[in-house]
């Protein structure tokens, strides 16, 4: 258990009779805003980690001494990333001050979690073949898109089938990271297979019709509004999973997207079959992505714009030279020792 650090004998006043309980609250808040399923579930995980780091002590009897001993015991024992600590901080901020309505003050002698920048796993080009001609049907296509259009995973797969645009080629990113919209690139190579693709899935979706479903989920009061929309074809998920199940959120049962570990698993495999020694994920062929079109010769503010990162500086992580080395004959000035020269 966590140390107990020395308190107010104050205690805020106790939530009343009957009130929703504390995560309930926290989730409450959240939707509120309209942040995403995976903040939600972020936050509530940090803030039931803190809950028993303290040995299952409420919240409203902790502070900023709780606080910062919780963060400091992330970094200095658990080792964790600064990117982890300061998720968990922003757990706890969001606990205080839009749930419990209290502000911490400034956390002096918060530990910082360190980490220094490592430059990110990328494929070459003949390597992305490879892993690409391990896989078949949906899971290529997804590969493909990610590796085509920089897309995340999520991002692939929440797709609806009024995002993609044959015609001008390209692919209409919604309510991405950070909430936001972006537009990147559809290659001319992967028009044929979507087009095909879409054809299966509006088959599937007029199948769920005939059998009574069919309906997609729709963000915030649009179904509401627009009480026929989710039945509409323009709005059918592109990626849907193989059975239909019970939204969580209204029990409405629906086939929704493919779940993201399948394509995380084939792709792993599929680099294991290709032969290559290369931490791989599906975000490795976002990386490539970026990669290959700066070795290209893109400009790296497009790059930016059709990954969608909000600062150039992101970006620029991509920009470090990756050129080949090898040997050839030492000069004669050379000493005897094997000369060096990059390949262009």
């Amino acid at each position: 258990m966590g140390e107990k650090s020395g308190t107010s004998d104050k205690q805020p006043a106790a939530p009343a009779q009957g009130a929703p309980r504390l995560l309930a609250q926290v989730s409450e808040a959240i939707r509120r805003r309209y942040y995403s399923r995976r903040t939600e579930e972020a936050y509530v995980h940090w803030i039931k980690r803190f809950i028993y780091f303290h040995g299952r002590r409420h919240p409203r009897e902790m502070g900023e001494a709780e606080v910062r001993a919780f963060l400091n015991d992330l970094a200095l024992v658990r080792k964790v990333a600064g990117g982890t600590q300061n998720q968990a901080l922003s757990a706890l901020l969001f606990l205080y001050k839009e749930v419990l309505g209290h502000d911490l003050p400034w956390l002096d002698g918060l530990q910082r979690a360190q980490r220094p920048p490592r430059l990110p796993s990328v494929l070459t080009r003949a390597e992305t073949e490879r892993l690409l001609a391990q896989l078949t049907g949906t899971r290529w296509l997804i590969a493909s898109l990610l590796y085509g259009a920089g897309l995340r995973v999520m991002e692939c797969l929440r797709l609806r089938v009024k995002d993609v645009e044959l015609e001008y080629r390209q692919v209409l990113v919604r309510d991405g990271k950070g909430d936001k919209d972006r537009v990147t690139v559809l290659p001319e190579r992967l028009v044929a297979p979507v087009r095909a693709h879409l054809q299966r899935v509006r088959a599937l979706h007029q199948r769920d019709l005939r059998e009574g479903y069919g309906e997609v989920s729709l963000p915030f009061a649009l179904a509401r509004k627009y009480p026929r929309a989710g039945r509409e074809w323009v709005l059918a998920v592109r990626v849907p999973s193989r059975l239909r199940s019970a939204d969580p959120d209204d029990r409405v049962v629906r086939r929704h997207h493919l779940y993201e570990s399948v394509p995380q698993r084939a792709v792993k495999e599929a680099a294991r079959t290709a032969g290559i020694a290369k931490h791989v994920s599906c975000h490795t062929l976002r990386h490539s992505f970026a990669t290959h079109l700066l070795e290209a010769g893109y400009d790296i503010r497009t790059v930016q714009e059709l990954l969608g990162h909000a600062d150039v500086s992101t970006t620029m992580i991509y920009a470090q030279p990756r050129r080949s080395w090898r040997e050839e004959p030492a000069r004669s000035s050379g000493a005897g020792a094997s000369g060096l020269s990059r390949a262009a």
